[in-house]
């Protein structure tokens, strides 16, 4: 690819531009997308009692739903795939975050949630290390023990208020670092929307088995009615980031992904009254300082 003519270059800069600025409202707004799934999932969890198996399995079944239109519209032929390993192993993936996620939201205030799951970044470098055997640099061990600092500061372990729930969205950063690496390689050769649908599709009936282990219960109206509106949330904030992955490079958009926190801070506050303490803005700090020099060290020309 460096021998590209200039010519070719420059005529592509629009093009490549366009991607770039696309890459990042996709990002954003479904950073908006999932602020509001958060806030509707601790809705049915703290306050209408909905167990967070039911949720994780009402949210991502209506998803799967919602994506149907698009796979009568354009055939089965465009969900063809040569990968469907790495869509089961992304879907390992997901699923286990969705559940840690769903869980730690059941106890956990949205705002600490949030901030812990931004040190997601941090254990996609120390995979690279430990299995891809990535060799990473003083610049970027130092970032990365520095946003697990961060992490610290918000989990706060020796606090009086300290939870072992507190883990739960720790555990769905490590799995969604997986997950976010799988979806990048594989929308380099397939549609998003596709891409979407596998995780859909293969997330539902494993969501299913874990929800049959657990408790049944039926929810209320007014708690199906939150779920069809979330589900349709979870279907537009997944297609929205497959679209800027498929766009733009992955460290490029990543810091529009941490846009997030302030709308989830926002939401919880809203709705539930949940105020940061001063601490919290030192760890988020921290995750977000060292997020912005990792992405500046790895797009450095």
């Amino acid at each position: 690819m460096n021998q590209i003519s200039q010519t070719s270059s420059d005529a592509s800069l629009p093009v490549m531009r366009s991607g770039a600025l696309w890459g990042a409202i996709y990002m954003i707004v479904a950073g908006v997308a999932f602020a509001l799934v958060n806030l509707s999932t601790q809705y049915l969890t703290m306050k209408l009692g909905v167990g967070s198996l039911v949720v994780a399995f009402g949210q991502y079944f209506v998803a799967f739903v919602c994506s149907l239109p698009w796979l009568f519209k354009v055939g089965l032929g465009a969900a063809r795939t040569r990968q469907l390993g790495k869509h089961v192993l992304r879907v390992v993936f997901a699923v286990l975050g969705v559940q840690a996620w769903t869980a730690g939201l059941a106890y956990v205030p949205i705002w600490q949630a949030i901030a812990l799951i931004m040190t997601s970044p941090f254990f996609v470098t120390l995979g690279a290390y430990l299995f891809l055997k990535e060799r990473i640099g003083p610049h970027r061990l130092a970032a990365t023990v520095i946003g697990f600092v961060g992490g610290m500061i918000i989990l706060a372990p020796w606090s009086d208020d300290f939870s072992l729930y507190a883990f739960w969205p720790v555990l769905a950063a490590a799995c969604w670092a997986a997950t976010s690496l799988m979806t990048k390689t594989l929308t380099g050769d397939e549609a998003p929307e596709a891409v979407t649908i596998y995780l859909l599709l293969l997330m539902t009936p494993v969501n299913a088995v874990m929800l049959l282990g657990g408790e049944l219960a039926m929810p209320s109206m007014l708690a199906l009615g939150v779920l069809l509106v979330s589900g349709l949330l979870v279907y537009i904030a997944q297609l929205l980031i497959a679209r800027a992955y498929a766009v733009a490079d992955a460290a490029y958009v990543q810091p529009f992904d941490h846009i997030k926190m302030a709308f989830n801070v926002l939401a919880g506050w809203l709705a539930f009254g949940f105020a940061p303490v001063g601490i919290f803005w030192l760890g988020a700090l921290l995750i977000v300082g060292a997020s912005l020099y990792i992405l500046h060290r790895e797009t450095k020309v």
